[in-house]
Formats: structure tokens, sequence, C-alpha cells
């Protein structure tokens, strides 16, 4: 694989053989050299292959092996002639980052973190196979898959104001429930409200550090301040619409012609109309997923006022913003000089519009998207913001967070004759989990420092460092 340094951030892959067009990878020196262990610099390249694709195959960098297209990685492919490639989008459609504030200090919950962090394991169902809050009939999935948030929001899980802090309101255009399978559907049907495992966490943090205080202000963050971190998404039922549409395209005529150099890159032409059903489909579970952020959130806001004897005026737990992974989605982007309507895929990578562009929310349009990375258990997350560089050189995309440095099978092997709860206590986290193997996949040292990743994506224009939170407690799948 040729890969030639441009700069201390970025190194190009040229495009040779059926290259469409170059491969642009962001890291650093240290970076790289972890990420040149697998074979996601070759799934950069293999994407490049593929039709319709605009500017350049990207890569962020928390990247690593994926599914057809490197986790971390992001195309944007031309409307008339490109393709979508659920490989490009994930088996977990729209996992996301939800990140709420309070009014709370550290010093003020410290004491009583232990009976918090029970009460939050206790009222959100955790784990392989957990069933949710909502048990719903078939129609009401479909209203879920059609509406997303704001259907659970008028069912009383929570307040008009989340969607106005919620990536598309917390509903995609275009979702239609009849595209998926009865199968998915199925699967859909008890796990609203879940959080589920691997990786998927919720986070009791404290903002350890202020880097951008306008955009802190702007954004609700103190110094001290007690925050919730949220990571999941769209559970059995987009896994099951990834499977379902990878079989569906892994058969069809149009592969076939593709000349593709993996059979993971499976697509369809995005006017076809297997292409529009699988959209359909991927947004509808798109919208699965923010309906399910939007109910753990308020099970957790409900869980904080109990176990700490507090109203709601006096927690004042709100909805900093909710951005999403995993999806592909239209905009609008200038390449050449030109607008054109694109569709991007970010996998394992998130978006990070700069200040002043129509898509913020107009209560953070004069600093620019918060964008949440969070990093692993044991370390820090960060809230940025988008910034124009990422507008110049991804599709306005940066990276979605820490990113895995070893495979979860090594990592149950580092971790084999470790306590990792007493580990995490002496640092000054307490963890609870439901699956004793989910924890020691999920070790700090399985995933790359989310602090030179996140140095990565500053310096380079992507998105600029507002804050750096740091975790007080911790609930694993």
């Amino acid at each position: 694989m040729k890969l030639h340094r441009l700069d201390d951030y970025r190194w190009e892959i040229p495009a040779e053989g059926g290259m469409r067009v170059p491969g642009l990878v962001f890291a650093d020196e240290a970076l790289m050299k972890a990420i040149d262990k697998d074979n996601s610099l070759k799934q950069v390249a293999n994407v490049a292959h593929l039709p319709g694709i605009v500017g350049r195959s990207l890569a962020m960098p928390d990247m690593h092996w994926g599914y057809g297209f490197p986790i971390g990685g992001v195309a944007a492919f031309d409307v008339e002639e490109g393709v979508i490639s659920p490989g490009g989008v994930g088996y977990d459609i729209n996992c996301g980052v939800r990140l709420m504030t309070t009014a709370l200090t550290q010093e003020e919950v410290r004491p009583s973190i232990k009976p918090l962090i029970e009460a939050l394991y206790r009222d959100i169902p955790t784990g392989v196979g957990s069933r949710g809050a909502l048990k719903l009939s078939r129609s009401e999935v479909r209203r879920v898959l059609e509406q997303g948030s704001s259907w659970v929001v008028g069912q009383g899980f929570g307040e008009p104001a989340d969607l106005e802090h919620t990536e598309e309101g917390g509903a995609m255009n275009g979702a239609e429930g009849e595209a998926l399978s009865e199968r998915a559907v199925a699967r859909g049907l008890d796990q609203v409200g879940t959080l589920g495992s691997g990786n998927h966490f919720l986070e009791i943090g404290r903002v350890e550090t202020i880097y951008d205080a306008k955009a802190a202000e702007v954004f609700g963050l103190f110094e001290g301040q007690v925050t919730v971190l949220i990571h999941c998404g769209s559970r059995g039922l987009g896994h099951q619409v990834c499977d379902d549409f990878l079989k569906l395209m892994m058969r069809s005529k149009e592969l076939a012609a593709m000349n593709l150099p993996d059979r993971q890159l499976a697509s369809a032409l995005i006017s076809s109309s297997l292409g529009k059903r699988y959209f359909a489909a991927m947004a509808a579970a798109a919208n699965y997923a923010w309906a399910n952020r939007q109910v753990i959130m308020h099970l957790a806001r409900e869980s904080f006022q109990k176990a700490l004897g507090l109203g709601p005026a006096k927690l004042r737990m709100n909805l900093l913003y909710d951005v999403a992974h995993n999806i592909a989605k239209f905009e609008t982007h200038e390449v050449g000089g030109q607008a054109r309507r694109l569709l991007v895929h970010r996998k394992g990578a998130t978006r990070a519009f700069p200040a002043g562009h129509p898509d913020v929310p107009p209560a953070f349009r004069s600093v620019g998207q918060p964008v949440l990375i969070p990093g692993d258990m044991g370390r820090a997350s960060y809230v940025s913001v988008g910034a124009l560089g990422a507008m110049a050189e991804t599709f306005g995309s940066c990276c979605h967070g820490a990113g895995r440095v070893l495979s979860r099978k090594a990592a149950k092997q580092k971790a084999k004759g470790r306590s990792l709860v007493e580990e995490l206590g002496r640092a000054g986290v307490e963890v609870r989990y439901s699956g004793r193997s989910t924890l020691a996949e999920e070790m700090p040292e399985a995933y790359k420092d989310v602090d030179r990743v996140v140095e990565v994506v500053h310096q380079a224009g992507l998105a600029k460092k507002v804050a750096r939170l740091r975790p007080m407690a911790v609930i694993k799948g």
C-alpha cells in the first residue's frame, strides 16, 4: 500500500488500479503505526473503487478494520451515478452519542455516586437481549420508525425541546416502516429504551477542562459540572436491516457489474429500486435509534431525581446534543466550486458542521454544531465544535470516538488475571456491567488515546476542542 505523508496530520493513498479517487487519512505518526497493523488502509482504497464516489475516500484518526468500509470511514456519492452501501453505514444503524448537562457539580454528586449508578443500572435495561420500558405493537413500532424521537416524546418520554437539540430533530425524512422485513420489526418490539451491550454505555462524567470559553457558554458547560453521556443505537432492529439488505445486494446483477475488490462493499445504485428501499429502511432504523436514546435519557432523568431527591428545577438535566454516526444522509456540499447534492456515508464518523451552517440548530449556529467524541471508560471524552476545515475536506465530518486498538479477543486475553473493577475504582470510576466478558473487551487499553485522536482533528481544522470530560461512573452492557 503506497502512502504519502502530506503533513503532520494527513496521509494520501494515491489512486491506482481501479480506484476512482485517492484516499485521505487523518492521523499523526503514532496513530498511523497502530492503523498500519490492520487492513483498514486497504479498506480505504477499496471504498475508492465504488461507482460515483466524489472527492476522496476518507478515514478519521480513530479508524480501524470494519465490515466493507473501515470504521472511521467517510465517503460521498453522486446521487445520479453513485451507490448506497450497507457496509458504509454499518450493522448498528445510527449508533450515536447523546450528552446531557446538569446544574450539579462533582462535589455535590460524588458522595452519592454509588447509589446513583445503582439506580441507573436498575432503571435502564442493559446487556444482550435486554428488554425496554416500552412494549410496542407492530403498528406502534412503525410509528417509531417513521416519526423517531417525536413519537416517544408524545408518549411522555421527554420534552419537545429535546427534539431541537437532536440531529435531524430526531427523525430522518424518507423513512418507511414498510421497507423493513417482518423479522426486523419483530426485533424492535421490546428494545426501545435499552442500552444493549458491546461498546454501548451510559457514563456520568464531570467537565474537567474548558478550552473554548465562548462555545462552552453557548453549550451550557462549566468546569466541575456533572454530565451524562449515552452511547447506543438501533439494537437488533438495525442489525437485521443491514443483514437483510446485504443479502439482497449480494445477489443483485448490479453488484456483479461493479467489479468491486471486496464483496463486503455490496451496494446498489442510489437511484435504483433496491437502493431506494435500503435508504428508506436505514432511515427508519435511524429513527428507531433516536427514539431509543430519547427514552434512555428520560429514564436517566427520573433516576437522577429519585436517587438524589431532586426536582427537575434543581437538577436541570438538559440535552446538549445528540449526534449520529453509522448513517448515510443526503446533503449539499461544494465540490470543485459547485454545489452538489450528495449521499454522504459516515461509518464510525460524525457530522461536524461549522458556525453559520443552516443545518446547525439555531441555539448553536453562532459557534457551530456540537461534536461529541467519547473515549474509553477509564480516561476521558471530549466535546468539540464543527469547524470550516471539515466542510473543505471531509464533507462536514469528524471522528466519532477513540477507536479500537485491540481486538475484542486480544482485550480479553490482556484482561486475564486482572480486576478491572478495582483498577477503575482506583482511578475514581465506579462501574456496573451485565457481562464480565464485555467489560474485558471494553477495557481502557483496548482503545486508542482519545487525547491524541482529538488533537489530530483539532489541528487539522475539522473540529475544535471545547471541553474535556472525565468519567465518574460507567454502565456497560
